[in-house]
Parts: C-alpha cells; sequence; structure tokens
C-alpha cells in the first residue's frame, strides 16, 4: 500500500496543534478542539494549500477512529440514569424528527437524494458532545443526563435507519438481517450482564500496569469483532461499534471503581488522543470546498441545513425536555439535540458513493453538521450558565455506576 509520506506526517502534527489552538482561543472563546481539526484539515488539504492528501492508509485510520467514536459513546451511555422516562422521551423526540427530515429532504431534493438529507438531519452528534459536556462539567448533572439520552436517540436510531433504509437491500431483507444482528448482540449484552466477572476482573486489576493491558485488549477485541460482524451482515460498521461500547460498559461493570476509572482514561487517550482526531482532519482533508462554493444554489443550502437542524432536531429535542424544565433549558437541550456531524459524514458519504447524492450538496450537509458543531454547544452552554438554575452543580447526584 502506497503511503503518502507527507500526510502521514502533517496529520499527527494538525492533531497535536488543535488542542493547543482550542487552549489559545479559550482565552476568548471555547471552541471545541474537533472544529479546529477539521479547519485546519480543510487548510491543508486539496481545498486550499493541497500539503495533505487523501489516502488509502489514513482513510483506514479514519475509518477505525469513527467506529472508535461510536465505541465511546456507546460506551460512556449510563443506561441506569437514562433508562425509563428520559429515554422515552428521547426516542419519542426522534420520532417526531423523522417525517420532519423526510419532509425537508424531499422539498430540498425530491429524488433519491430526499431519504438521505432526511436521515442525517435527525442525527444527534452524542461522540462529538460528550467530551464538551465533560469539559463543561455538565455530563453528571440531571440536565446532562436529559441530553445523553437525547443524544443516544440520535446516534442509534438514524444507525438502525442507515442500515434498513441505505443498505441497497429491501426494507423487508434489511430488516431481517439488522433482527439477526440485533439477537447476536442481545445475547452478548445478556452475557455480560449475567457473568461473574471475579476472574475477568481478576485479570484486569492483574494485568492493568503491565504490559499485558488485558482489559483494554478485550475491549478493542469487542470492538472489532462486532464492526466485524456489522460488515460481514453488510450493515453499517457504526451500529457494532456502538454496541461494542455497551457491551464493554457492562463487562467492566462490576471492576473496582479505581480499575474502571483507570479504563476509562486509557481508552479515552487511545480513542480522543489516537484514532478520533485523525477522522475529524480527515474529513475536513476530503470536505469539498470547490463544490459548496462554485454554485450559488449550493451554497445557500449551507445556512438552509443549519436552520433544518434546529428544526427538524432542535425543536422535538426542546419540546420533549423534562417536565418543569427551565425555558432557558429547554433551548439549550434543542441547541445540543441539533448539533450533529458524524453521522452526516456517514450518510453523505453513503449517498455520494451511490450516486443517490451529488457532491456539493452533500458538502452542503456536512458544513451545517461543522456549523452546528462550533456554534450550537457554545450558544447552549451560554444560555444555561446564564440562567439562575446552575446545571453544572452535582451534589445531589449519584456517582458514576
Amino acid at each position: 500500500m502506497h503511503v503518502d509520506v507527507p500526510t502521514l506526517v502533517l496529520i499527527p502534527v494538525i492533531a497535536a496543534i488543535a488542542p493547543l489552538a482550542t487552549r489559545a482561543f479559550g482565552k476568548w472563546l471555547a471552541i471545541p478542539v474537533v472544529i479546529f481539526e477539521i479547519v485546519l484539515g480543510i487548510a491543508l488539504g486539496p481545498s486550499l494549500l493541497g500539503w495533505v492528501q487523501p489516502d488509502p492508509f489514513i482513510e483506514l485510520i479514519s475509518d477505525f477512529g469513527l467506529a472508535m467514536l461510536f465505541f465511546l459513546a456507546g460506551q460512556e451511555i449510563d443506561f441506569e440514569a437514562i433508562r425509563g422516562r428520559p429515554l422515552v422521551r428521547a426516542s419519542l423526540g426522534w420520532a417526531i424528527s423523522v417525517p420532519l427530515g423526510l419532509a425537508a429532504g424531499w422539498l430540498v431534493d425530491p429524488d433519491a437524494g430526499a431519504v438521505f438529507i432526511g436521515i442525517a438531519l435527525t442525527s444527534t452528534a452524542l461522540g462529538a458532545l460528550l467530551p464538551i459536556l465533560r469539559d463543561a462539567g455538565m455530563l453528571r448533572t440531571p440536565f446532562g443526563v436529559s441530553v445523553l439520552a437525547i443524544g443516544a436517540a440520535g446516534e442509534f436510531l438514524p444507525l438502525i435507519a442507515i442500515s434498513i433504509f441505505l443498505s441497497g437491500r429491501s426494507p423487508l431483507h434489511a430488516a431481517i438481517v439488522l433482527l439477526a444482528f440485533a439477537v447476536i448482540t442481545g445475547l452478548a449484552i445478556w452475557r455480560a450482564s449475567r457473568g461473574d466477572g471475579r476472574r475477568l476482573h481478576g485479570a484486569i486489576g492483574a494485568t492493568l500496569h503491565t504490559s499485558g493491558q488485558f482489559a483494554i485488549r478485550l475491549v478493542i477485541m469487542v470492538m472489532l469483532a462486532l464492526v466485524g460482524l456489522s460488515i460481514v451482515l453488510d450493515l453499517d460498521m457504526l451500529l457494532g461499534a456502538f454496541a461494542a461500547g455497551v457491551i464493554a460498559r457492562l463487562l467492566l461493570a462490576g471492576a473496582p471503581e479505581q480499575d474502571r476509572r483507570t479504563i476509562e482514561v486509557k481508552l479515552d487517550g487511545i480513542g480522543f488522543g489516537v484514532f478520533v482526531p485523525v477522522f475529524f482532519i480527515y474529513t475536513g482533508v476530503t470536505f469539498d470546498l470547490e463544490a459548496l462554493v462554485e454554485d450559488a444554489r449550493t451554497l445557500l443550502m449551507l445556512p438552509l441545513f443549519t436552520v433544518l437542524l434546529l428544526v427538524v432536531r432542535g425543536v422535538p429535542s426542546a419540546l420533549l425536555a423534562a417536565p418543569g424544565s427551565h425555558v432557558r433549558d429547554r433551548v439549550s437541550t434543542g441547541l445540543f439535540g441539533a448539533t450533529g456531524l458524524p453521522i452526516i459524514v456517514a450518510v453523505t458519504t453513503i449517498g455520494v458513493e451511490a450516486g443517490d447524492m451529488d457532491s456539493g450538496t452533500a458538502s452542503a450537509l456536512v458544513g451545517a453538521g461543522l456549523l452546528s458543531l462550533l456554534l450550537f454547544p457554545l450558544i447552549a452552554i451560554a444560555i444555561t450558565r446564564s440562567g439562575s438554575r446552575r446545571p453544572r452543580q452535582e451534589s445531589n447526584l449519584r456517582p458514576r455506576d
């Protein structure tokens, strides 16, 4: 496999510069690190300077980074905290978003691209929101739990829709294959939740600070196994990665708290320190800026899709926020719910490769996801912190299981 050496060198350079840029700009404005990763990818990629080029090897690492992002999202979800009413409200909000998204997609592109646009507009970037919520101290608050439920629905359910409607099979055939995957995954989740765990946790503790690193090898094995199963069944690999995160959380549930926290730090280091940045940088490198700006109609789609994300995903999320929520919390919840990017990238990639979506529309959708990730969380956090109610206070919350 040919590897472009300048690209191989500059990708980690961008990854190292991005958090420093975030820290420098943080004195005036808290910009998420992924924004710098994507923008620097665009600047150094073929769209502008041309120093970094699309490369099969880097693309492979990028795909693994995307899978790692969804794995960490699944691993982060505390189903004990969001089960019941929060998850029901979040799922209902997504169900309302679906017809709105399909209607918006049909108005923009009455042809085959309508389904791709509709599914993209119903997504929420849970994996990208997790570090933002964590850094803001909101992840373990009641407000954060509500956003977590919305993100879980907005990330998992679009993956189901992708597997059924965008797989190239008939919906019935795709549903049968998806059911088979669900049965296999469900059995794995049941086994992970019912296992004794003493020997497993003993092996984890014994190798946690040695070169053995059994826990890390185990969770990576689980992720790649389910990603591989997804590929064999011709489902979206992100579905397997997300499910693997849930299983990994259950496998580690009974381990000593200090061991769990150490494992979480190591997984964050592998994911957000190595592979996930490559996905966001490569998203910038492959972003078709020329297709976006060369046509006025395509360029106008950028603000249109940004507004549609608010209408299709944000409004239902705000309306179905926890009962008794302050107006500020509802608005912030809607803004977080309307933040999308990873699934938008996945859906538009599938659409362009299938010939059902032109590159300009795809670039406008990805650009809208980028704007949502840049603007919506910043506005949401500012609104939340400006109110008299302070959701960052976590003294009355139970610790993480």
